[in-house]
């Protein structure tokens, strides 16, 4: 079960990327939705990163961290 919430967690971290890169209308409730469900890891990530010339990269430090936690967790099941 955990590791399934970690794949869907994965997918609206690229969902919140691929909405960052089109223009969505103002009060969109699928953007709403993805906000509110990444911003609060994405948000402390985005504050510990350098300035990069405008590029975020938060997104794929949080998917790394993802799957290292899901490295992780398969590694403690295993042993």
């Amino acid at each position: 079960m955990l590791f399934q919430l970690i794949d869907i967690y994965s997918v609206v971290v690229l969902a919140a990327v691929v909405l960052s890169w089109v223009s969505v209308p103002p009060g969109n409730a699928i953007a709403q939705v993805v906000h509110a469900l990444t911003e609060p890891l994405l948000g402390p990530i985005r504050r510990a990163l350098p300035a990069m010339g405008g590029l975020d990269f938060s997104p794929m430090i949080l998917l790394i961290l993802l799957q290292v936690v899901l490295k992780g967790l398969l590694r403690s099941l295993l042993m």
